[in-house]
């Protein structure tokens, strides 16, 4: 039993990976779209790269904030 429990723990591990990859990117994606329409209402226009580069620190930001609470161990 113990081989099928690490199996089972490996397979929910990486199908977490997934998830949590495709997370980053979909909100990568929304804050280029939400820097790019503020940039615009503010009447700037940026090059793409500073753009992308403004939302990706946003996102990183915020994915770091978000998963910073799970970091304690759990006490038995």
């Amino acid at each position: 039993m113990g081989t099928l429990d690490a199996f089972g723990s490996l397979v929910s591990a990486l199908i977490a990976a997934v998830v949590m990859l495709v997370f980053a990117i979909l909100s990568v994606f929304v804050t280029v779209f939400v820097v790019d329409v503020a940039a615009n209402i503010d009447g700037m226009s940026p090059d793409d790269g500073f753009v992308v580069l403004g939302a990706a620190i946003i996102a990183a930001a915020a994915i770091v904030a978000g998963g910073s609470g799970f970091a304690t161990t759990e006490e038995p």
